[in-house]
């Protein structure tokens, strides 16, 4: 497979994870959602969750089982995000790596093409989530205060890379599977 296409998320939100609604969900035939936690559910500086995010979570919930898979290291700080929202998690996963995500689509018992890995980064939620067969969804990182981190220009740089590589980043606005993987 080319690197356009590992580093091709089947949907591109343009928004945040609470722009992804149980109508994208179903649409796509989506049960399980693996969720990269820094930058896509909460802030790097934060260990609280928002209460807009824990009342997504409960909606998603209806419908999709959900596990938390983080690179971040500190057991501590992603357990406790775990924690509030009650959904299991892996810590310090190495992605791209595939064998964290792995664990954690075999628990959820669900074919890895019926779960989505959702992150806010190329090389390590969308490469790791297509080198295993999960469909994937880039959204938007989300923000503190509107501060400008370190890691937005990383983002941007790879977002450079993969639409040089071949990668399209169109947003989708109609949350349909895109052309590469149907």
């Amino acid at each position: 497979m080319s690197w356009g296409k590992l580093l091709q998320p089947d949907l591109v939100l343009g928004n945040s994870v609470l722009s992804l609604t149980l109508e994208i969900i179903k649409k796509n035939q989506i049960q399980g959602l693996v969720l990269d936690v820094d930058e896509t559910l909460v802030s790097i500086r934060d260990s609280d969750t928002s209460p807009e995010l824990s009342l997504w979570v409960e909606e998603i919930k209806t419908i999709a089982s959900l596990w938390l898979v983080s690179n971040n290291i500190s057991q501590y700080r992603i357990g406790r995000i775990a924690e509030s929202l009650s959904i299991p998690y892996i810590a310090s996963a190495g992605k791209p790596s595939r064998r964290k995500l792995k664990k954690a689509v075999d628990a959820m018992n669900l074919p890895v093409e019926k779960v989505a890995m959702v992150g806010d980064r190329l090389f390590t939620d969308v490469l790791a989530g297509n080198r295993l067969g999960m469909f994937t969804i880039l959204v938007e990182p989300i923000s503190n205060d509107g501060l400008e981190f370190p890691n937005y220009k990383v983002r941007s740089f790879e977002v450079w890379v993969s639409q040089v590589l071949g990668a399209s980043l169109n947003m989708t606005t109609h949350g349909l599977i895109s052309d590469h993987k149907k």
